[in-house]
């Protein structure tokens, strides 16, 4: 999972519904317990990506070429992909963690340090592979709907997610033993990783925003938990309608240990 800001679910709607309506879940059709925080903090979220990130991604676009922009994606990436590779291993996902850390490895040997993606041109794609999941994978329910503060939508098992993440992230440790220079480093990096990453969503905010149809909360609500399951179970997720597919909380998918072969290329930028 990377839910970096708040329009993380632009690209969410776009890469699971490619144009579709949203399928209302099970997890959508239960109540809502903090639907008041949710909308608030939705609410926050907007205001702060109107007039900070939003700005910032235009201005950085405006600075750029493609073949910059492209550089820098790569490069965050490929940083990912220790992390994607760790949470393969925990999934028991042994063959495709092999496949994600000769990514890793042919990237920042002959890709410059992962500034160009060599590995995808060998049939090594990129995948999509995070902390959150692999609760899910072994077990652990999704809890209610979450919106944070910044990251926007998650719930509670995807926020121990992000923390869980955060460990398996290099530039964590550089902020940590690097002392000021190493602080002032990481948090300059991961500035440029936000606003690559929002600038790189910019031609999808318009299509969620004419999709949602004038309930964005619901469109985000639904749009992000379909996608977190489809993640989960790659592609394959259990049938509604079967008893012995579903978790007893009825607070979202039951995330079977080794229910579903996961099998799924996955795409550019970790969501």
């Amino acid at each position: 999972m990377n839910t970096k800001f708040p329009l993380l679910t632009c690209i969410i709607a776009t890469t699971v519904l490619n144009g579709c309506a949203v399928t209302t879940l099970k997890e959508a059709r239960e109540t809502d317990p903090w639907q008041g925080w949710n909308k608030s903090t939705q609410s926050f979220n907007d205001s702060f990506d109107k007039h900070v990130l939003k700005p910032v991604a235009v201005g950085y676009l405006n600075v750029t070429n493609k073949a910059v922009d492209d550089g820098v994606t790569n490069f965050f990436s490929n940083i990912n992909d220790i992390g994607v590779t760790i949470n393969d291993i925990l999934q028991l996902k042994l063959l495709q963690g092999g496949m994600d850390i000769s990514r890793f490895v042919i990237n920042t040997t002959a890709g410059v340090g992962g500034i160009f993606d060599w590995a995808n041109k060998i049939d090594l794609p990129k995948h999509n592979e995070d902390f959150g999941q692999t609760l899910g994978f072994w077990g652990v329910p999704s809890g209610p709907y979450l919106v944070l503060p910044f990251f926007g939508a998650s719930t509670p098992r995807d926020t121990v997610g992000l923390i869980g993440d955060a460990f398996l992230d290099p530039l964590t440790y550089v902020s940590i033993f690097g002392g000021f220079v190493g602080s002032a480093v990481t948090a300059g990096t991961s500035a440029l990783d936000v606003t690559d990453y929002r600038a790189g969503i910019m031609t999808s905010e318009k299509v969620v925003n004419e999709a949602s149809g004038g309930d964005r909360y619901d469109f985000i609500k639904n749009s992000y938990l379909q996608h977190r399951e489809y993640l989960i179970y790659d592609g394959n997720p259990p049938d509604e309608g079967d008893p012995l597919d579903n978790d007893e909380s009825g607070t979202g998918d039951s995330g079977k240990t080794g229910s579903k072969v996961k099998d799924k290329s996955g795409s550019g930028k970790g969501l």
